[in-house]
C-alpha cells in the first residue's frame, strides 16, 4: 500500500500590524509558517486579502529571532505620537531604536534610469550645502554617538556641490561619512576623483554582477565596464568601496558567488552588502509570493563559494530587527580566508537568550561584537578594524596581523520593507533613517514604500520646505 505524503499544517507564528500595499492603512496581520517558509496574511476591508512571502527559510527565520537586542532609546525625537506607526515617522516616542545609519537624499535627478530604482530617481530638487548643514547638525544632535551618513540622491555625484557637502560632512562630529553612486562620474571624471581622493569618504558602489544582461534588466543598460573602470580608478587613488548588489530571483540570483570572489580579489573593495530587490519606486515587476529573500541570498553565497562560505558563518544583526539584515567578518590572510565565526562563538555572545547564561562571556568582546554586528559598522574603517581587534584579542591566530584594517572583508545581507513585507514591529526598531530637512528622521523602509519619499520630493521642488 502506498502512503501518501502527509500535507504541512500552516501555523500561526505570531501576529502583528502591517499596512494596505494600494491604500496603506493600517491592518492587522498573521505572520504563518508554511511548507517551510513564512508568510504574512493580512486583510483591508476595501481592497481585499494579501499574502506575501516574507522568508524561503522557515529555520532560519526562527533561529534569528533570539538576536534581537532591546532597543537603544533616541536621544531626542522630532514628531509626537498623533495619528500612530507608520503616519508619525520622523522619529516619534513609540520608536525603540535609535538611528545607526541616516541618508540624506542631495537631489532627485539621475544619470540612470533604473527599472528597480526604489526612489524613482528624476529631476525636480537639489539642496543646498546650507540645507545638508542644519541636517547633520540636526542628527548630531539627536544621536548621542552619531554614526554613519551616507549621501544619495538620485545620484548624488551629479550635485554641482557634491564635494563641499563631503567635505561639510566629514567636518561633523561623525563616525563615518559614505557616498552612494553608480560610479559613472568616477570612472568618467579625472577632476571630480581626484576631490574624491581629497576627501576620502567609503563609496557604497552599485555593482550587480558580471552578466551584460543582469545590467539591462536592473539598470536599463550594460554599464559593467564603468563599474569596474571606476573600482579601478578608485584602488588607484587609495580610496576605499563597498559593493552593493541588487539581487532579483531569476535575474543575478547565480552571480552572487562570482561578486563575493571578486570583491576578496580587488584592491579597492572591502566589503559587499548584498540587497533584495524592494517592491518600492519604479519596480513592478514583483511576485509577492516568489522573490529574493535573505536566506536566499545566504544560501546562494554558501552554494557559490566552493566551500569558501557556508551559512552558519553569516549571524543575525541584533540592532535591528534581526529578521532584516545578517552578516559575517572574514579575515584574510594571503589569499585563506578565515570567518570570524568559526574562531570565536559570535553566535553565543549576540543570541540575548542564551549569553545571559553563559558564565564565560566577556563584556569587552560583547561590545566589540556589537558594534561589528550594528548598521553603524563600516568596512575598512579604523573604528570597525579596532572593533574587530578586540573581539579577536585573545586568539593568537591573529596577533600577527598587520595593516589589519586591510585584512577583514565585511559581508553584509540586507532586507527592506516594502508595503507588502512591512510589520510594524519591525519598522518600530529600524535603524536607518532617512534625513528630511524640516528635522525629521524617518525610518528608511517607511520612507520608501509608504509615500513620504514623494511627499518630501514634492515639497521640495516646489520650494515649499527649506
Amino acid at each position: 500500500m502506498v502512503r501518501s505524503a502527509k500535507r504541512q499544517v500552516a501555523v500561526t507564528v505570531e501576529t502583528t500590524q502591517s499596512v494596505c500595499p494600494w491604500c496603506f492603512a493600517v491592518v492587522e496581520a498573521s505572520i504563518v509558517e508554511d511548507g517551510g517558509r513564512i508568510f504574512m496574511h493580512k486583510t483591508c476591508l476595501e481592497h481585499g486579502d494579501f499574502r506575501v512571502l516574507l522568508s524561503s527559510d522557515a529555520e532560519w527565520y526562527h533561529r534569528s529571532f533570539p538576536f534581537n537586542k532591546p532597543g537603544t532609546t533616541p536621544r531626542g525625537y522630532s514628531t509626537g505620537v498623533k495619528d500612530g506607526c507608520p503616519n508619525d515617522c520622523g522619529l516619534c516616542p513609540d520608536h525603540i531604536q535609535h538611528t545607526c545609519l541616516a541618508l540624506i537624499e542631495i537631489n532627485s535627478d539621475c544619470n540612470l534610469a533604473c527599472p528597480t530604482c526604489y526612489a524613482d530617481s528624476r529631476p525636480g530638487f537639489r539642496l543646498t550645502v546650507e540645507q545638508v548643514g542644519r541636517m547633520l547638525d540636526n542628527f548630531v544632535k539627536l544621536e548621542t554617538e552619531p554614526g554613519v551618513i551616507q549621501i544619495s540622491g538620485g545620484e548624488p555625484t551629479l550635485h554641482p556641490d557634491i564635494l563641499p557637502i563631503l567635505r561639510l560632512a566629514k567636518r561633523k562630529r561623525l563616525r563615518m561619512v559614505m557616498l552612494n553612486t553608480n560610479g559613472i562620474r568616477i570612472a568618467e571624471d579625472d577632476a571630480f576623483l581626484a576631490g574624491l581622493a581629497d576627501v576620502k569618504p567609503t563609496i557604497y558602489l552599485q555593482f550587480d554582477g558580471f552578466n551584460p544582461s543582469t545590467y539591462e534588466r536592473l539598470r536599463g543598460r550594460d554599464i559593467l565596464s564603468l563599474k569596474l573602470k571606476a573600482l579601478d580608478r578608485l584602488a588607484q587613488a587609495k580610496i576605499d568601496a563597498v559593493l552593493v548588489p541588487t539581487i532579483k530571483k531569476g535575474v543575478n540570483h547565480d552571480e552572487v558567488g562570482a561578486i563575493v570572489k571578486f570583491g576578496l580579489s580587488h584592491p579597492a573593495v572591502r566589503g559587499i552588502c548584498f540587497q533584495p530587490v524592494t517592491l518600492a519606486g519604479r519596480l513592478d515587476d514583483f511576485d509577492p509570493l516568489d522573490h529574493e529573500t535573505v536566506p536566499d541570498i545566504i544560501h546562494g553565497i554558501a552554494g557559490q563559494s566552493d566551500g569558501m562560505l557556508v551559512e552558519s558563518d553569516f549571524v543575525p544583526v541584533p540592532c535591528c530587527h534581526p529578521t532584516c539584515r545578517s552578516a559575517t567578518y572574514l579575515y584574510v590572510d594571503n589569499g585563506k580566508v578565515t570567518p570570524l565565526p568559526r574562531v570565536l562563538p559570535v553566535d553565543k555572545y549576540l543570541d540575548y537568550i542564551t549569553n545571559s547564561t553563559l558564565p564565560n562571556i566577556k563584556p569587552e568582546v560583547l561590545k566589540a561584537l556589537e558594534g561589528l554586528w550594528s548598521a553603524s559598522s563600516v568596512p575598512g574603517s579604523r573604528k570597525m578594524a579596532s572593533r574587530f581587534k578586540c573581539a579577536i584579542c585573545d586568539l593568537p591566530f591573529f596577533n600577527k596581523a598587520e595593516r589589519l584594517k586591510k585584512r577583514v572583508f565585511t559581508i553584509v545581507v540586507q532586507d527592506f520593507a516594502d508595503a507588502y513585507t512591512m510589520d510594524l514591529n519591525v519598522i518600530r526598531k529600524c535603524c536607518v533613517g532617512e534625513l528630511v530637512p524640516d528635522g525629521r528622521i524617518i525610518p528608511f523602509c517607511a520612507y520608501n514604500s509608504l509615500g513620504y519619499r514623494e511627499k518630501v520630493w514634492a515639497a521640495l521642488a516646489a520650494g515649499e520646505m527649506k
